[in-house]
């Protein structure tokens, strides 16, 4: 006898289900520059700024996000995520504005 044998997805059905999933299903929310910490990337055309959260699930949270273009104090951001947040820069300040102490 034949071994019986399992019918896989068609491709179209698992496409379908790829273009459905999405990291938030929250809408587009608007955060507003309050601070820029530093610039970034391999040739410095990333802007690291902190930025708080006006509406949605996290409203009122400050958040640290990475942006590519000209940015001032003051800016509005327009986040399709608000979960995640940009690592923090070698060299940075604090919240209050001191360095951080080198621990070795």
């Amino acid at each position: 006898m034949a071994k019986d044998q399992k019918v896989k997805d068609k491709p179209e059905q698992q496409q379908e289900t790829r273009k459905n999933t999405r990291l938030s299903n929250e809408e587009p929310v608007n955060a507003l520059v309050e601070q820029i910490v530093g610039r970034t990337g391999a040739r410095g055309e990333v802007t690291q700024v902190k930025a708080k959260i006006l509406a949605g699930r996290n409203e009122g949270r400050s958040v640290r996000r990475n942006v590519k273009g000209t940015i001032k104090i003051g800016d509005l951001l327009t986040l399709r995520e608000t979960e995640i947040e940009a690592r923090r820069m070698r060299g940075s300040t604090d919240d209050r504005g001191e360095r951080k102490e080198r621990r070795n």
